[in-house]
């Protein structure tokens, strides 16, 4: 089944659960199977089952949030940026190099602590690798929504990712905080879901 490796990957992150990952990706082929006559030949085939994908998840993964929260973090692939691009043959650049630095837990906390509305953008641009406007469409949002959420989604990764730079003794204690550098109209967010 086309993109059902990728589909996978992306319900494992949004449910946090393997089973109902696979739940997710399985409803996600029914409803593209039954409305397919409504699917536009010559439109991204990728970016509709991501859209379809995306609010099964909606719709029904978060009527049941009440549940216990279940996680196997061993199953999520890495989520570094930076290893899903191709390599250029050049030298690695100081942000490369200072992700070595921090584990894959690190990385997937930082990213799994991020709310919801600022995780799943992040995710698909990020990590999924879509445009603003397929995200826009796929989370029924206007483009300015996507740019701004990614922008928060990045900036809480940021905050999140300093503090453990500060408390493995990477940053230096007097150095400027960067993620300081917001302004008011930007207000922090929060370390928790």
């Amino acid at each position: 089944m086309q993109y059902a490796p990728q589909l996978y990957s992306a319900a494992l992150r949004m449910t946090r659960n393997s089973a109902d990952a696979e739940d997710l990706v399985q409803e996600t082929y029914l409803k593209a199977y039954r409305s397919f006559g409504s699917f536009e030949t010559g439109t991204n085939l990728r970016a509709w089952l991501f859209r379809i994908l995306t609010n099964t998840f909606i719709n029904t993964y978060r009527a049941k949030q009440r549940r216990p929260i279940e996680s196997d973090l061993g199953d999520i692939e890495d989520l570094y940026m930076y290893r899903r691009l191709p390599s250029l043959g050049t030298t690695r650049s100081a942000e490369d190099q200072l992700f070595d630095l921090f584990t894959d837990d690190e990385v997937k906390e930082a990213l799994e602590s991020l709310p919801e509305n600022f995780r799943m953008p992040v995710l698909l641009a990020d990590v999924e690798g879509f445009s603003y406007k397929e995200i826009a469409e796929m989370l029924d949002v206007p483009i300015g929504t996507v740019m701004s959420r990614l922008h928060r989604g990045r900036k809480g990764m940021q905050k999140r990712l300093w503090d453990y730079a500060e408390a493995r003794g990477l940053a230096h204690p007097d150095a400027p905080d960067p993620t300081a550098a917001t302004s008011e109209s930007d207000p922090e967010v929060p370390a928790h879901g």
